[in-house]
């Protein structure tokens, strides 16, 4: 790991401030995705500014209809909280079952997001959700936030400060893990508002998706059924050691399937 400078934030102007200082600096909360990239040589920041400790990044809230989560709260105070288990148990769900404990302890919303890993969990709620991600500047919907392999919209200073998710009618989450990693092979976000149907997928791509052709089949009949019955080609999607385009383009309509039957 190269060396750095660190500086705990005493608040999210003083973050921000350090970051434009800085040659190469990053926002450092949970540090779940970071360390490990640090560690692999995968990215090498000249300074790190520590945001973990902020009360203006943390906390859950039901605001305007919305619930709203700062940047900063950690996957098992989501997991844990009775405000998202009250309206979106899917969300709750889907932060318990994040890699293990440790993981779960430490690492943060913001933190997951900003990364965009290919894999992870969090960026297929936002999508599946149509959440809008808040930063220190401005909002920005969940559709145009994730732009590809590790990408997001998000500009070198920008601060995640808060995500907030409209509630649906009913929504669920299911993956299937790598064993190891428990990050997906494949997971789904399935969510019905009064005004249609959001399926969001992960682990199957470069970047997380909404499906389409899935949820056209699911706004015309909620149903397990109206899954299988919808071909997902594998052309674009990845493929590794632990599986192959063509099993994973199998597995996202089974997923669906089982995400509607859980929804209820």
């Amino acid at each position: 790991m190269n060396e750095f400078g660190y500086h705990r934030a005493a608040s999210v102007a003083d973050a921000i401030e350090r970051i434009r200082a800085a040659a190469d600096g990053r926002y450092l909360a949970g540090g779940q995705s970071l360390l490990g990239t640090m560690k692999l040589g995968l990215a090498a920041p000249g300074e790190l500014v520590d945001i973990s400790r902020l009360d203006a990044l943390a906390g859950i809230a039901l605001e305007g209809g919305r619930l709203r989560i700062g940047a900063a709260t950690p996957h098992a105070t989501v997991a844990a909280s009775s405000e998202v288990n009250r309206h979106i148990p899917a969300l709750a769900r889907l932060a318990d079952h994040i890699g293990d404990p440790a993981v779960r302890t430490r690492g943060t919303l913001g933190g997951s997001i900003a990364t965009n890993d290919p894999a992870a969990c969090y960026p297929a709620a936002l999508l599946g959700l149509g959440a809008t991600v808040h930063t220190d500047r401005r909002s920005i919907a969940a559709d145009a936030f994730f732009t590809g392999l590790y990408g997001t919209a998000l500009e070198p200073d920008e601060l995640v400060v808060a995500v907030s998710f409209p509630i649906p009618r009913r929504a669920a989450w299911v993956k299937f893990p790598q064993p190891a990693s428990r990050f997906s092979l494949v997971g789904v976000f399935v969510a019905r508002f009064d005004d249609g149907v959001r399926v969001a997928i992960t682990g199957a791509a470069p970047c997380v998706f909404r499906c389409a052709p899935l949820e056209s089949a699911l706004a015309g009949h909620w149903a397990e059924s109206a899954c299988r019955a919808v071909s997902i080609p594998p052309d674009g999607l990845n493929s590794d050691l632990h599986a192959s385009a063509r099993y994973r383009a199998h597995l996202i309509p089974v997923l669906a399937g089982r995400a509607v039957t859980q929804a209820g």
